[in-house]
């Protein structure tokens, strides 16, 4: 399985990565624009996609695959 992918802040737009990686996978003007990338490349990847405010704090989260969060029982 693949590492989660952010949408992150940086300078005056927005950055998709993935988790731990040094580089930004895309960078878009607008956290909208950023959300679509992200949410595109989660989807083929089936991996979770975390979106961050301007703050740094997860605002959302939306998993594409296996659902860490899932109760089995």
């Amino acid at each position: 399985m693949g590492s989660n992918i952010h949408v992150v802040p940086h300078d005056e737009g927005w950055d998709v990565i993935h988790e731990g990686a040094r580089y930004a996978e895309s960078h878009h003007a607008t956290q909208e624009e950023a959300v679509a990338a992200g949410t595109s490349q989660a989807q083929r990847e089936h991996v979770e996609l975390l979106i961050h405010g301007r703050d740094g704090q997860i605002r959302s989260r939306n998993s594409f695959g296996h659902d860490p969060r899932a109760v089995h029982g």
